[in-house]
């Protein structure tokens, strides 16, 4: 059996949408207060039935609408008041649409329906490249220069051409100025960059862009940076390095040789650097040590002069008081300092004829057999 359509209450129209249901309150409103205003100045007449979607039915439907539209309102707000600023962040309130203040990391409170709160990291390096692309970053990183030429082709002072890349890193420092200062701050730093690039290149001379790649990137970091502030984009710069500065293709073949010139040259200049480090202070020190040896000699013999002056003077002087005494010890000592070398000793007489050979006990060498004695010999032994 099919149910029937009808509902036995009647059937109310509802509106088709919240515009629609508005209007019709405030229509219904200005009907009450009209019709409150008829009564108080007229007779009461009949009032007509009541149509469908108006009567005691309609606002209590309504007034259970605004309650529930109400509790939702309030649990959203009650819900929205905190929220957590991430370490790396820095939360931007603006209390309606103006800035109030900046919210540390952490749990914070926020006036619901009156504020609204901007997230903004300060701590994530960003970057942009000029010249080439990172296609697939990583341990092995690919890089891709294809299509880049614009932004790395530059004249330098001497009118030569050279293809620069580089790179510029940044983080947030005032993320106020970084969202509200500066519509599109990527594109800011892009331009600002390539200005200075291009400037302090074309203020150069092709070989001293070559050869003096940090203090170029130290300059350009120095001037963008100025640049930025005068922006007040927020930014603060990590760093600006150029990665790569050559020639261009027509002209690399030309480019290598000159280098390996340059090369070859800088390596015999080393080499004779080289030697000459060796051998000048070797020869310092020979000449030094050779004139520290003569003082020396030179201090020795004075020193040895004036002993030998003293002792033949102290000798003098004894040898005036007794003489032969004085000779006769200067003989001994004499004999005691020649002796004392000689190896082998011989005993002879007056004649020359050797008498008796003397053992030296105090040697460890072997001594000559003795000679044969002859019979003059022989009485020589006996009477002495």
């Amino acid at each position: 059996m099919p149910m029937n359509e009808n509902s036995p209450w009647g059937k109310k129209k509802k509106p088709a949408g919240p515009e629609e249901f508005l209007a019709e309150l405030i229509q219904k409103i200005r009907d009450f207060f009209d019709q409150q205003r008829k009564d108080d100045g007229e007779a009461p007449k009949e009032k007509p039935p009541p149509k469908d979607g108006e009567g005691p039915n309609f606002l209590a439907s309504a007034g259970k609408i605004a309650v529930v539209i109400l509790a939702v309102l309030l649990l959203r707000g009650f819900f929205a008041c905190f929220y957590t600023i991430k370490p790396n962040e820095q939360g931007i309130v603006l209390r309606f649409g103006k800035y109030a203040r900046t919210a540390e990391p952490g749990l914070s409170f926020k006036i619901p329906y009156m504020e609204d709160m901007i997230r903004v990291d300060v701590k994530t390096i960003r970057k942009e490249e000029f010249g080439f692309r990172t296609t697939a970053p990583g341990e092995n990183t690919v890089f891709d220069k294809r299509g880049y030429d614009k932004e790395s082709l530059m004249l330098t002072g001497d009118k030569n051409v050279i293809e620069v890349a580089w790179i510029v890193q940044y983080t947030v420092k005032n993320p106020v100025n970084f969202l509200f200062k500066v519509r599109n701050v990527s594109q800011a730093v892009r331009d600002n960059s390539e200005t200075v690039i291009r400037r302090i290149v074309g203020n150069m001379d092709f070989d001293y862009v070559l050869g003096n790649r940090t203090t170029l990137a130290s300059m350009a970091k120095h001037e963008l940076q100025r640049d930025l502030d005068q922006l007040e984009s927020g930014l603060e710069l990590v760093t600006l390095q150029l990665l790569d500065i050559t020639p261009t293709d027509e002209v690399k073949p030309a480019f290598n040789e000159v280098n390996e010139a340059d090369q070859d040259m800088k390596r015999l200049v080393n080499e004779a650097e080289e030697e000459q480090n060796r051998v000048i202070p070797k020869a310092s020190g020979s000449a030094k040590r050779m004139i520290e040896e003569a003082h020396g000699y030179a201090i020795q013999r004075t020193n040895d002069a004036k002993g030998e002056t003293a002792r033949f003077k102290a000798i003098a002087t004894e040898y005036a008081k007794a003489k032969d005494v004085t000779r006769q010890r200067m003989y001994l000592e004499t004999m005691q300092k020649v002796l004392s070398g000689v190896q082998h000793l011989y005993i002879m007489d007056s004649s020359g004829q050797p008498v008796l050979p003397f053992l030296n006990l105090n040697s460890s060498g072997s001594q000559p057999p003795p000679l044969p004695l002859t019979s003059s010999d022989k009485n020589t032994t006996g009477a002495q």
